[in-house]
């Protein structure tokens, strides 16, 4: 069995971490903190920046990628997400042996909460507890198009392995299952162009009724603003820690 490439290590490293500040010897700065010590070594274009891709944030819609065996594929729809402005990002493993694939994140797992879980179930339970609808991507007697998906509710779409689609146990534990429009002679598109359709129908349909795609709370824009400062400034830590030792 392939090990996972650098992308899908440091994925499963990272998996569940939230940002809740920096810890500095036995203390922790608060995020509103960390961006009172790092703004002034951001330029001000890169400030607005950050606080206008905050803007376009939402946790309500959640990609899922299920037992996909190329990290390349994986990759792919990890940029889509993060360029929609998708913050919650998962990939269920089932035990799949990864693929190596030259294609990269571009950095986009930098930029998103990512979980890998083991199992569907997992992943399952996860998203009921947190109030998500789940789609499954998937050609079934019962599924709906595409566009008729209501993005406006909290969702996870789920699009499943390259060659067999979505598990038994995500079908069974789907709340909806949907298709693409696929008017021409092919049933099927690879993931990373399913996903990309997917993703940007479910944008479309939140500009539309809402007239944006972001919704974050304060907490969770102020705690992901730290975040991305503190992965946009060099030495970051360094910073910290001496704007921490001047409040002593």
């Amino acid at each position: 069995m392939e090990e996972p490439d650098k992308v899908m290590a440091d994925l499963l490293e990272s998996s569940g971490t939230r940002f809740d500040g920096v810890r500095i010897g036995d203390g922790m700065l608060e995020p509103a903190q960390v961006v009172q010590a790092l703004a002034p070594h951001l330029s001000e274009s890169r400030i607005e920046r950050i606080d206008d891709i905050l803007r376009s944030r939402t946790y309500d819609i959640a990609p899922v990628v299920e037992g996909v065996i190329n990290t390349g594929n994986v990759s792919a729809v990890m940029r889509t997400a993060e360029g929609l402005g998708f913050q919650p990002f998962h990939v269920i493993s089932n035990d799949v042996p990864f693929k190596h694939s030259s294609r990269t994140t571009q950095g986009a797992q930098k930029w998103l909460d990512v979980h890998v879980w083991d199992t569907t179930s997992e992943c399952v339970k996860y998203m009921k507890a947190n109030g998500y609808t789940i789609v499954a991507t998937a050609l079934t007697d019962a599924a709906i198009p595409l566009e008729q998906v209501d993005f406006t509710r909290k969702t996870a779409i789920v699009f499943g392995n390259e060659a067999h689609g979505c598990s038994d146990a995500m079908l069974e534990a789907a709340d909806q299952t949907c298709i693409l429009p696929s008017p021409g002679f092919v049933q099927s598109y690879n993931i990373s162009v399913a996903a990309a359709m997917s993703l940007y129908a479910a944008f479309a349909a939140r500009i539309r009724s809402f007239g944006q795609n972001g919704n974050l709370s304060m907490s969770d824009m102020e705690r992901l603003r730290a975040d991305f400062y503190v992965r946009s400034v060099r030495s970051a830590d360094t910073i910290l820690r001496r704007w921490a030792e001047g409040l002593d």
